[in-house]
C-alpha cells in the first residue's frame, strides 16, 4: 500500500502564495506520475495539475495556468504544489493522488491511491 499526507493548507489573502507538499509512504516503487486535485464546497472535485515521474511533463487546468507550479522531489518522495496569486475561488480542499503509471492522467479514476487532503482558504 502507499500512503500520502498533504500538508501546507492555510487560511490567506487573495494574492498570496502558498506551498502545499505531498509526502508518500509505503510501497513508492510502485507509484509514477502524481497529481493534484481540489474539491471547492458543494463542489465535485476538479483536477487542478499532474507531473510525471521524471518531472519533464507536466499538465494544468486553466483555471491555475500561470499561477499555480507542480513539482516533485523523488529523493523525498514529495510533490508540491505552488500556489501564486491566489484568488478567493481557489479555496477549496486540495487532495494529493498517485498513480502506477508514469504518463500524467487528468481524471480522478486515473489514480490509485489518495491522501486525505489539506484545506486551503482564500479570503477575499
Amino acid at each position: 500500500q502507499v500512503q500520502l499526507v498533504e500538508s501546507g493548507g492555510a487560511l490567506v489573502q487573495t494574492g498570496d502564495s502558498l506551498r502545499l507538499s505531498c509526502a508518500a509512504s509505503g510501497r513508492i516503487f510502485s507509484i509514477a506520475a502524481r497529481g493534484w486535485f481540489r474539491q471547492a464546497p458543494g463542489k465535485e472535485r476538479e483536477f487542478v495539475a499532474a507531473i510525471t515521474w521524471s518531472g519533464d511533463n507536466t499538465d494544468y487546468a486553466d483555471s491555475v495556468k500561470g499561477r499555480f507550479t507542480i513539482s516533485r522531489d523523488n529523493a523525498k518522495n514529495t510533490v508540491y504544489l505552488q500556489m501564486d496569486s491566489l484568488k478567493p475561488e481557489d479555496t477549496a480542499v486540495y487532495y494529493c493522488a498517485a498513480r502506477r503509471i508514469p504518463r500524467i492522467s487528468t481524471i480522478m479514476s486515473g489514480y490509485d491511491y489518495w491522501g486525505q487532503g489539506t484545506q486551503v482558504t482564500v479570503s477575499s
